[in-house]
């Protein structure tokens, strides 16, 4: 049975290995986590062209010894590259997180990379930079992010509460019979914990009331609940847009015009919470309604009008990209392209006369459209599909180490 799998999996490596020769391009996802035995993992993916659509497959999972370093990693990456007979010189496209082992300036892999691989383009996951966008708080919402987690811990750390509070969940009809545990590596885990938390905030405020814990005064403060929804409106949004960066018809253009859409609405919330206005934020809105005239939240959207001009500022601190020049690429019949050559810009005039290529352009996706035209016009689906190639998020990568955790976590027997 051993032979057979190790026959299977040489085969389907073999067969991957000569689509990647056959495509003109390639790029490559690469991330490093450490599995439950403490052993340091290399997952990389690839996305190259084949049957005129543009695939992606894993490329191979490699233990690193002993050391994460950039010199490490591109050592086990260059290593597989040679031994499979791969061409650096047709990689395009290079995604990772932003650790120090992959950004290293001389050092790290995405220089080491660039060394060899000249046309290489180093893309820093769009994901993680959202993520990392999100962090910084001002002081009062700082305190609100921290103080659930508080809560949170009281009653899930023990298990006699825990079991007690599901048991009351039950009996009130609660939507939900536990609270949801923080953890930092996962990109939706605070939206879904404040969210969760904020809908069960009456059984919680009447469990810890019950056993006598001083946490229940939070539950008790309205300007404390008033921050906790807002927070959960805006990580809820968030969420959205974390979700919406993911998927699989997905590249780079597409993944920044919608990052910049989320940056212009962060505008237009803080020019109308400014004013006292919270419609778009459907808790805050809810509850402020509820708690009629009795309370002032002015100071509340004075801090939220604050947070959400900084956020402004971190999205356009991580996401410096500049893809005006590649308009041409999303849509190639309304756009201009002056910073082309005379000869693409005259290829780019056919191809916008061309009523068929119209009706195409409409019905398929963007990457499968310059994919059909690169024996029509070679020059422009050339850096069309350097562009659209890379990957833009290092998600593949996420989800298989959460597949390998879960496959080691299988229990076994005896028999099997």
């Amino acid at each position: 049975m051993a032979r057979r799998i190790a026959e299977m999996s040489h085969d389907v490596r073999e067969q991957l290995i000569e689509l990647i020769k056959n495509s003109p391009y390639y790029a490559l996802q690469l991330d490093e986590s450490t599995d439950i035995a403490g052993q340091a993992q290399l997952l990389t993916y690839v996305r190259y062209l084949r049957d005129k659509v543009i695939d992606k497959d894993i490329l191979f999972c490699r233990p690193l010894q002993p050391r994460t370093t950039g010199e490490a990693i591109f050592n086990v990456l260059d290593t597989f590259i040679h031994d499979n007979g791969l061409a650096w010189d047709r990689c395009v496209g290079l995604c990772t997180d932003g650790a120090r082992a992959m950004t290293g300036r001389e050092r790290g892999l995405a220089a080491r990379v660039q060394q060899v691989a000249p046309l290489v383009k180093w893309t820093h996951c769009m994901v993680h930079r959202e993520a990392l966008a999100a962090k910084k708080m001002p002081v009062l919402l700082d305190s609100v992010l921290t103080q659930p987690v508080q809560i949170i811990n009281h009653i899930k750390s023990r298990p006699l509460n825990s079991r007690l509070f599901g048991v009351l969940c039950q009996e009130m009809g609660s939507g939900h019979k536990q609270l949801l545990l923080h953890t930092e590596v996962r990109w939706l885990s605070r939206g879904r914990v404040l969210q969760r938390l904020y809908e069960l905030r009456g059984e919680v405020k009447l469990f810890l009331t019950e056993i006598k814990s001083d946490l229940a005064k939070h539950l008790d403060d309205a300007m404390w609940l008033a921050s906790l929804s807002y927070l959960v409106d805006v990580f809820d949004r968030l969420n959205g847009l974390n979700l919406s960066l993911q998927g699989r018809e997905t590249h780079v253009l597409l993944l920044a015009d919608r990052v910049d859409a989320f940056a212009q609405k962060l505008d237009l919330w803080r020019g109308r919470i400014s004013r006292g206005n919270c419609d778009m934020l459907p808790s805050l809105a809810d509850f402020i309604s509820d708690s009629g005239t009795s309370h002032d939240f002015s100071s509340l959207f004075q801090t939220a009008s604050e947070h959400l001009s900084k956020l402004k500022k971190q999205f356009a601190l991580y996401f410096t990209e500049d893809y005006r020049s590649f308009a041409w690429v999303r849509d190639p019949f309304v756009c201009a392209a002056n910073d082309l050559s005379i000869d693409m810009q005259e290829q780019l005039i056919e191809l916008k006369s061309d009523r068929r290529l119209q009706q195409l352009f409409s019905s398929c996706p963007l990457s499968s459209f310059w994919v059909a035209l690169m024996q029509e016009y070679p020059q422009l689906c050339d850096v069309a599909l350097k562009i659209l190639l890379p990957f833009a998020f290092t998600y593949l990568c996420e989800a298989g180490f959460s597949k390998m955790t879960a496959l080691d976590q299988i229990p076994r027997t005896c028999t099997n």
